[in-house]
């Protein structure tokens, strides 16, 4: 094993992962191939454990499912008492997620990572609940089974018929801190469903006939198996290059094949897929692109290109990297991605040859001892051209060597003034400087060029006899090769760096624009912003035609336009619906440059988010090679996934506003029949009950009456209640109009008091208005409301006899009022929500009423501009306040001008 320095800037960002990492829990997943494997079993020893070695842990909920052997190990463990929400008419027992973060605990026990909170909950998943665990610095031991990962859900819904709702995104797995996989043979899980162990006896029947197959046991042991083994090879990967350890660790199968531009490339690719089948590993297949090839012509690399397409058919990740040596390329890459195998073309040369221009096979056996190299037999090198014609390089344009002629002419010209200062060895250096220039700007050709011209110019100028090629001394000849070489070697290598400039500022390009997209799309809101960002950016990115096409509420793709009343948005194009359609039933990608459709002009491909697919994204480039090149293509499918993403992301809020909107509707529908039920049946069963008495003959006057009279009390109760549902609906729908004026406040609480001379006539109500109260601006009416209902809500909730205060008292441009009792006081900590609809202060039992009244009182001093908010008297009792804004009154001047 090789350990070489770390890289500094790698290692600062290490120590910022782990200071991030050291304020975060850490998360345990026990991960299983399917129930009954013994997850939960495993993870309350390993909580035990932690127990004995005094650390403070909360089983915070575990599902035991009738299992005694489960059900034992919870004894003596810390439990948190479950959390019981209301749902279709069910007590659900849930996690109590709020009383873990008052406890915190070192550890918490949190059973079924996949599961779905009950709705109302303030996560929809427990994963949620365990992230926000883990943010608050609180330990987590949950459990998982393979069928849940979300990247594995549909093959698991394939292999076993059922398709699992619940899952979990793949980063979280990614995520976890520690992953231990619970195993158990098909075989034995069995046997053990068979005893009753995994469910009861009926339910196991059933999945004895169903899930349980022991063909499907078989698959989800090997998925879990394989999810597991790649999370550990990313781990040694992560850990090989914090450490910089060079040398390849092959505890996992993976091979790399380099394509090249041989016409043996499709067989070399076939051999390099068998191979990968038989030893059942992943494979990559590089193509590396040195300066000599780039100047292949076009129809030289489609070869290349069309091997590569090929590759990805056959299940390869396709890689081209650039560099000027293919075989220091081939290695460094094999090492970063812990690749022990490589698979190279090779034909056996003759030994003078091997050894004057050694081929790649031989360069990469001197240079990676630790890789292994599997050598396949070709008709001709690697890498070399298709077999009929010699390589031919492009030629570079007439005007490249004719400007490199001209900068000679231009050195010559400025050198000549040197000669009567320096030397001739050092005139050659601003020669070399010319040669350097043209091989930067023009490249390998004209730098070439460049030096032959410059030992010419030098020669024909400045060596004596001057203005002739004769040369008078011999030892200029070696200095006219010897500068010719020079000139030759660092054009060379200047026009080395070029390539390499090329490359990088491409590369930059690719990753600006991807990030540009990516930054654009986060801050969109609304499907129509994401649309038009997204056809703007590929339009100029790919200097194509663009088009989106989303589905409708029957799944059929349509076209969408930046702007919807225009016939064609900027960079549209007609689209083909049927292939758009096809693409996205299928989730493949069709049209031009795939085998599917092909002879279609537009490029069409799925926009793929995670839970599901989101649309189809159409792109006919200008430039029919454009989706030849792999790096264009993974950068239009890393742009579609961008795009994926910030649709998903938006229809996810969209859902989860819909559900806000719901569950409140709910909440209103269940507390109105709470209403009808409770307080609108109580008074009209005692009218059916009065209305039966009255109608008995030999009732007395005296007694008609005072059925009479109950029974105009019991119906004034139902009009009033009526009345506050209207008033709510037209307050909440703005139907209301204030109709404000200047009033008395004492003239408007005496009018309220007397409509409730019944209601506080088992009170002492006392009024402590100040003499020198200003007239205030408010709607009469609806102020007088909110009185009334204050009173009456101080007289319901207070015993007879108790004491009910009105106070007023102005200053600061308001007036405030308050509404005091001596009563048992408000519940505590629902101060506020005695204000929100339906809400009570107590059962529906004690006391009649719907919960609006407060709720009316809150609606109508808000729609004058003021503030209401209730609190506990530190003497006893509770307290209503509202505040309104005084104004300024109007001068009597003014007073006499207003109309009646």
């Amino acid at each position: 094993m090789t350990e070489q320095r770390p890289n500094p800037d790698r290692l600062l960002e290490a120590v910022q992962a782990e200071a991030l990492a050291a304020a975060r829990g850490k998360l345990k997943i026990f991960f299983g191939a399917c129930a009954g494997v013994g997850k939960t079993y495993a993870m309350l020893l390993a909580a035990r454990q932690k127990v004995n070695e005094g650390v403070d842990v909360l089983v915070g909920i575990v599902e035991t499912h009738g299992r005694t052997e489960t059900a034992a190990l919870l004894g003596g463990l810390s439990m948190l008492p479950s959390c019981k929400l209301q749902h279709r008419d069910k007590l659900l027992a849930e996690f109590d997620l709020d009383t873990a973060l008052a406890i915190k605990p070192r550890l918490v026990v949190v059973d079924e990572l996949a599961h779905s909170n009950v709705p109302g909950s303030r996560h929809a998943k427990r994963w949620q609940d365990v992230a926000e665990l883990l943010g608050a610095g609180i330990d987590v031991y949950t459990t998982l089974n393979v069928q849940h990962l979300d990247s594995l859900n549909d093959v698991v819904g394939a292999i076993t018929a059922v398709r699992v709702r619940e899952t979990v995104p793949d980063q979280v797995f990614d995520r976890a801190d520690e992953v231990t996989l619970v195993d158990l043979p098909p075989d034995e899980l069995l046997a053990r469903l068979a005893a009753g162990k995994v469910y009861m006896a009926d339910a196991a029947e059933r999945a004895a006939r169903g899930f349980f197959r022991k063909g499907n046991l078989i698959a989800l042991r090997e998925l879990a198996l394989r999810r597991t083994a790649d999370r550990v090879d990313a781990q040694m990967r992560a850990y090989r290059a914090d450490r910089a350890i060079a040398n390849v660790w092959q505890a996992k199968e993976r091979l790399m094949v380099c394509v090249g531009m041989g016409a043996s490339g499709e067989k070399l690719i076939r051999a390099a897929a068998r191979l990968a089948a038989r030893l059942q590993a992943d494979w990559i297949a590089v193509y590396v692109e040195t300066p000599a090839l780039q100047r292949l012509p076009a129809q030289r690399r489609a070869g290349v290109l069309e091997t590569l397409k090929l590759a990805e058919e056959l299940g390869a990740e396709t890689v081209t990297l650039a560099g000027s040596d293919a075989a220091d390329i081939l290695a460094g890459y094999a090492r970063s991605r812990n690749a022990g195998k490589l698979v190279i073309g090779h034909r056996l040369r003759p030994g003078w040859r091997r050894k004057l221009l050694p081929g790649l096979a031989d360069r990469l056996a001197e240079r990676a001892v630790d890789l292994d190299l599997y050598l396949v037999g070709s008709d001709e090198a690697m890498p070399l051209p298709q077999r009929g014609a010699p390589v031919r390089l492009q030629r570079p344009d007439w005007r490249s060597y004719a400007w490199t002629t001209v900068y000679v002419a231009v050195t010559t010209a400025l050198a000549t003034p040197l000669l009567a200062v320096f030397d001739l060895a050092n005139v050659v250096m601003v020669f070399l400087l010319a040669v350097v220039w043209a091989a930067l700007r023009y490249g390998r050709g004209p730098g070439a060029w460049a030096a032959l011209a410059a030992v010419l110019s030098f020669d024909f100028f400045f060596v004596p006899p001057r203005f002739t090629f004769a040369v008078g001394d011999t030892q200029y000849v070696f200095t006219f090769a010897m500068m010719l070489g020079v000139a030759l070697v660092i054009g060379q290598l200047a026009a080395k760096l070029r390539f390499e400039a090329d490359v990088a500022r491409r590369r930059e390009q690719r990753a600006d624009a991807l990030a540009g997209l990516a930054r654009e799309l986060s801050g969109a809101l609304t499907t129509e912003q994401i649309v038009g960002l997204a056809l703007s950016r590929l339009t100029g990115l790919f200097q194509a035609h663009c088009a989106l096409l989303l589905p409708d509420s029957h799944e059929r793709v349509r076209p969408m336009s930046v702007d919807p009343s225009a016939e064609t948005a900027p960079g549209a194009m007609p689209v083909d619906c049927e292939i758009a359609q096809w693409v996205y039933d299928r989730q493949t990608a069709a049209g031009k440059g795939t085998h599917t459709l092909s002879a279609s002009p537009a490029h069409y491909l799925p926009l793929k988010a995670p839970m599901r697919t989101r649309g189809v994204l159409a792109l006919q480039a200008a430039d029919p090679a454009l989706l030849d090149e792999p790096e264009d293509r993974r950068l239009l499918e890393a742009c579609a996934a961008q795009i994926a993403l910030a649709l998903e992301r938006v229809h996810f809020v969209e859902v989860a506003q819909d559900a806000l909107v719901s569950m409140e509707g709910e909440r209103l529908r269940n507390g109105l029949l709470t209403a009808v039920s409770h307080d609108l049946r109580t008074p009209l069963t005692a009218l059916v009950g009065l209305a039966d008495t009255l109608g008995h003959a030999g009732l007395s006057d005296a007694t008609r009456r005072e059925l009479v009279l109950a029974v105009g009390e019991k119906a004034k109760g139902m009009a009033e209640l009526v009345e506050k549902l209207l008033d709510m609906a037209r307050l909440q729908a703005g139907a209301v109009e204030l109709r404000r004026g200047w009033h008395s406040l004492e003239e408007v609480l005496g009018s309220a008091r007397r409509q409730l001379d019944t209601v506080l006539s088992r009170h002492r109500v006392l009024s402590r208005l100040p003499p020198e109260l200003p007239l205030c601006e408010f709607d009469p009416v609806l102020l007088e409301r909110v009185l009334v209902n204050l009173l009456e809500n101080a007289a319901k909730y207070t015993p007879p006899g108790s004491e009910i205060c009105i106070l007023a008292q102005h200053g600061n441009g308001r007036l405030r009022v308050s509404v005091d009792d001596d009563g048992p006081g408000l519940p505590g900590g629902r101060e506020e929500r005695l204000f929100d609809k339906f809400e009570r202060g107590e059962s529906e039992s004690a006391s009649p009423g719907v919960g609006l009244g407060l709720a009316i009182c809150r609606a109508i001093v808000e729609a004058h501009g003021g503030r209401i908010l209730a609190e506990n008297r530190a003497e006893g009792g509770a307290r209503f306040t509202f505040t309104l804004p005084l104004g300024t009154p109007p001068s009597m001047a003014e007073a006499e001008l207003e109309p009646s």
